[in-house]
């Protein structure tokens, strides 16, 4: 994984929770971790990783995460065995 990679993954499990994370950078980090991305309806992103599925909805219109969805991603990677 870069070291790009590792930054969102570390801003992903910081405490207290971060905001303004780019999404687009967070659908890159997944996918080096070896997730499948799936497009939904709309805004909808299917993931699959570590046979855990989750689904997430791209921001709009702004292109950062919010802290909610954040704390979804950390869950859910979490379950699927990623760490920082």
């Amino acid at each position: 994984m870069k070291g790009k990679h590792q930054k969102i993954l570390k801003d992903i499990y910081s405490t207290p929770v971060k905001s303004g994370i780019v999404w687009s950078e967070v659908e890159s980090m997944l996918k080096a971790c070896g997730a499948e991305l799936t497009e939904g309806r709309g805004s909808r992103v299917r993931i699959a990783l570590n046979g855990i599925r989750a689904v997430f909805h791209r921001p709009h219109p702004k292109k950062e995460t919010d802290k909610g969805a954040v704390v979804s991603l950390k869950r859910f990677l979490q379950q699927a065995g990623v760490k920082p």
